[in-house]
């Protein structure tokens, strides 16, 4: 899928230290795009792998151009200051990804305010920030795009039941995406949200339910060819669309989704994001009693 679609743009990715926000750039990379690596992460975590050093390492070694900016997307001044930075560095900012997300998976009983603070202000607050600030850059640009790794918002009560604060945070990212894609739409700024639709391996996920979720998940590799089938697309074509990764690939002509397994011999058994963090819930709830 590698072409030279990307060459010379500049996407400033929050979170891209690790996880899907590094796979994601590691594949604009390959075209030789410029990466604005926007993370906390600058010294070495104790059982988090990657910094935005290392990442940018990877970066320059896959044909792309780094930027690492430390960056809390909570902290105003730093998201202004990474924004500067990018604009002097490589020109201007050509696609945004907001990537960075607090997650935190439990009931209403078992939530603590100052984790729910957490989640408001990085995914939704965040989102809505770093947007702000990268726009008047976004309107100079011929491709300008807004990613949000966001869910489609379904008012299915499942997805509030069972770990009600995330929900409220995510959806805050997924309301970004509605918001904007009308309001720029005639910049034109492209304006879209992605989701995995089975369980992907990130350091969270590793978190919460231990390295044998290895095997019953997907590769992030999935969610940055996803979000490349929808960035190299025209921004006056389309916006305001919740893409879910395995759909959008399908569509671009990617039939095999094996490829994406951890582990190609559990293939099978990988498990839906839905399924996965009911489980998580329900699992703490027998602990405790």
């Amino acid at each position: 899928m590698n072409t030279i679609k990307l060459a010379g743009k500049t996407l400033f990715i929050t979170g891209a230290s690790r996880g899907i926000g590094k796979a994601i750039a590691l594949k604009a990379a390959a075209d030789g795009a410029n990466i604005v690596i926007a993370a906390k992460t600058a010294e070495p975590h104790p059982k988090l792998a990657g910094t935005i050093f290392t990442a940018a390492e990877e970066i320059e070694k896959a044909g792309g151009k780094a930027l690492p900016c430390i960056v809390d997307v909570r902290n105003e001044t730093q998201v202004k200051s990474a924004v500067e930075n990018a604009v002097k560095t490589f020109g201007g900012i050509d696609i945004l990804i907001n990537n960075a997300s607090a997650i935190n998976i439990t009931s209403v009983e078992d939530t603590d305010m100052k984790r729910y603070d957490l989640m408001q202000q990085i995914n939704a607050r965040g989102t809505f920030l770093v947007s702000k600030e990268c726009l008047p850059y976004l309107k100079k640009s011929s491709h300008a795009h807004i990613l949000n790794l966001a869910p489609p918002i379904d008012l299915n009560s499942n997805w509030f039941s069972y770990h009600l604060a995330y929900t409220i945070a995510k959806y805050g990212m997924s309301m970004n995406t509605l918001g904007m894609a009308e309001e720029f739409k005639n910049i034109p700024i492209a304006v879209n949200a992605l989701w995995p639709r089975m369980l992907v391996y990130t350091a969270p996920i590793e978190m919460f339910t231990g390295k044998d979720s290895f095997n019953y998940s997907r590769k992030p590799e999935i969610m940055a060819d996803a979000a490349y089938a929808i960035l190299v697309r025209d921004p006056k074509s389309f916006t305001g669309n919740f893409y879910i990764d395995e759909e959008i690939l399908r569509a671009s002509g990617v039939a095999d989704m094996k490829q994406y397994a951890c582990n190609p011999e559990y293939e099978d058994k990988i498990v839906d994001l839905e399924s996965w963090m009911k489980g998580i819930v329900e699992n703490q709830k027998k602990m405790q009693k």
